[in-house]
C-alpha cells in the first residue's frame, strides 16, 4: 500500500541522490538564511527537507522516519478520520519550517552558513509517535537496551540541547529540539479542535499505569 509516508520517503530519496551528483540542484534548495534575507527565497525551509548530506545522513532519516512514520500516519486517520492525512502531510512541512526558525533568526545574516535534511522534520514525527505511545521500548546509544519511550523522549532532548550548546559538527541539534517539540504542540492543539482524543491526558495515562 502506497501511505504518504512511502510517497515523502520516496520523493526524498529521489531528489537527494539526484542532488548527491548535482551541486546546482543542492545550491539551489539548501537552507540558506543570506538568500531567505535578501532574495525572499523563503521556499528553502521545506526544500532543504529534500536533500541530504550524504547516503548515510538520508539512510538514517529515512529508516527513522519509515518506522515512526507509519505508526504515525495510521493513528492520526484513527484519530481524525478523514482529515489525518491532510494533518500528517501538514505535521511533516510546517515542521520542516518551524524547527528552523530559530537558526533562521540566529544566521540570517551569516553568509557561511548553510544547512539541509529533514531531521526537524522527522523529529515532530518521532514525538508525536513518542505521545501517542509512551510505553513502547526505543534504543538511544551507548544505552546497550531498550527503555520506555516516555524516557527516551526527556534523554533525546538533554542530549539535542547539550550539542547544540556545544556547537561542534556539522548536525543542525537545534532544529531537532524544535521540530519535535512543535510535533507535541501540533498534536495537542489539532486534537483539541477537532477530535475527542486528547493526547496530554493519554500520555499521563499511560505512563502511570506503566509505573504502577
Amino acid at each position: 500500500m502506497l501511505t504518504i509516508t512511502i510517497v515523502i520517503l520516496l520523493l526524498t530519496c529521489v531528489i537527494s541522490f539526484t542532488a548527491f551528483s548535482n551541486e546546482k540542484i543542492t545550491g539551489d534548495l539548501i537552507f540558506y538564511p543570506t538568500a531567505i534575507t535578501n532574495r525572499n527565497q523563503w521556499y528553502r525551509f521545506i526544500t532543504c527537507g529534500f536533500i541530504h548530506a550524504d547516503i548515510m545522513h538520508l539512510a538514517f532519516n529515512m529508516y527513522t522516519f519509515y518506522l515512526f512514520g507509519n505508526m504515525v500516519e495510521t493513528a492520526m486517520g484513527e484519530i481524525f478520520g478523514n482529515s489525518g492525512k491532510a494533518l500528517y502531510v501538514i505535521l511533516y512541512i510546517a515542521a520542516l519550517v518551524v524547527c528552523l526558525l530559530p537558526t533562521y533568526f540566529q544566521h540570517k545574516d551569516d553568509y557561511h552558513y548553510r544547512s539541509l535534511g529533514a531531521s526537524g522534520a522527522v523529529s515532530a514525527v518521532i514525538f508525536v509517535g513518542i505521545f501517542l505511545y509512551p510505553t513502547m521500548g526505543m534504543g538511544i546509544f551507548p544505552i546497550p537496551f531498550n527503555i520506555p519511550a516516555f524516557i527516551f523522549g526527556p534523554l533525546y532532548l538533554i542530549i539535542s540541547a547539550y550539542l547544540a550548546k556545544k556547537g561542534h559538527g556539522n548536525i543542525n541539534h537545534s532544529a531537532h529540539i524544535w521540530g519535535a517539540l512543535f510535533g507535541i504542540v501540533f498534536l495537542i492543539i489539532t486534537s483539541q479542535f477537532m477530535s475527542e482524543f486528547r493526547p496530554l491526558e493519554h500520555f499521563i495515562t499511560e505512563v502511570s499505569a506503566y509505573l504502577r
